[in-house]
C-alpha cells in the first residue's frame, strides 16, 4: 500500500473523521460547560531559618511537615471561620483545602477550591497568616540564631481551576480522531475483497493487468 492508496482512503472516507471529530469535541465543549465553575486559590508561605546552616536547614526541611499537619485540623479551621466570619463548619473548609510542602524550597503551599474565587482566596491568606503567627510566637522562646520566620509570598491569587474546557476539546477530538480511524478501517476491512479500480485487480491477484474491458459508453 503507497501513498496513494491512503490519500484515497481519506478523500473518501475523511468525512467520517471530520463528523467523529466535531461530535466528541462538541460533546465535551457542551459538558464543560455544563459544569460548575471552580476557582482555585493559591498561597505560598516561605520558611526561613536565621541562620545559615546546613544542621538548621535539614531541622527545617523536617518540620515542613509538621506545618502542614499543623494547619490541616478542625482548630485552625474553625479559627479561620471565625475570624472570617463564614458559614461553615470546619470540615466543609478542610474538604476546599489541600496542603503541601516542598522542602526544595522550603515552601508551605495551600490551596483552595470553591466556586467563589474571592472567598478561596481570603481563606488560602488567612491559612496562611496563621502559619505566620505561630512561628512568630514560637520564635519568641528561641534564640535569635535558631529562629525560623515565615513570610507570605505575596496574598493568595485564584484562577479557574476546573472545567479546563481547551483540554477537555482537544481530548474530545483525538478521540474523535481514535473512533473516526477505527471506523474508517473496519469499512475498508469489510470493502477489501471489493474491486473498483485495476490497480485493485492487479493487488488482488499479484498478476499484471494484460487487458481490460472498456465500459459501453466508451468511444474508440
Amino acid at each position: 500500500m503507497n501513498l496513494t492508496y491512503y490519500a484515497r482512503i481519506l478523500i473518501r472516507r475523511g468525512w467520517i473523521l471530520l463528523l467523529a471529530i466535531a461530535i466528541t469535541a462538541g460533546a465535551a465543549y457542551a459538558f464543560s460547560k455544563a459544569q460548575t465553575p471552580v476557582y482555585r486559590a493559591t498561597q505560598r508561605v516561605l520558611l526561613q531559618p536565621a541562620r545559615n546552616d546546613y544542621g538548621l536547614t535539614e531541622t527545617l526541611r523536617i518540620l515542613l511537615r509538621s506545618y502542614v499537619v499543623y494547619l490541616n485540623t478542625d482548630t485552625q479551621a474553625a479559627t479561620v471561620i471565625t475570624r472570617l466570619q463564614l458559614d461553615m463548619t470546619p470540615g466543609d473548609l478542610r474538604r476546599y483545602t489541600t496542603i503541601s510542602s516542598d522542602p526544595t524550597q522550603l515552601i508551605v503551599q495551600i490551596d483552595v477550591d470553591m466556586q467563589d474565587g474571592p472567598l478561596a482566596a481570603r481563606i488560602a491568606t488567612e491559612l496562611g497568616r496563621l502559619l505566620v503567627e505561630y512561628r512568630t510566637e514560637d520564635n519568641r522562646d528561641l534564640q535569635r540564631e535558631d529562629r525560623i520566620d515565615a513570610l507570605l509570598i505575596d496574598t493568595a491569587t485564584y484562577g479557574l481551576h476546573s472545567p479546563k474546557t481547551k483540554i477537555n476539546m482537544l481530548a474530545g477530538a483525538v478521540l474523535g480522531l481514535l473512533l473516526g480511524g477505527a471506523v474508517v478501517f473496519a469499512l475498508e476491512y469489510l470493502e477489501s475483497n471489493i474491486l473498483r479500480s485495476r490497480d485493485d485487480v492487479q493487488n488482488f491477484l499479484a498478476l499484471p493487468l494484460l487487458a481490460a474491458i472498456p465500459p459501453e459508453d466508451s468511444h474508440m
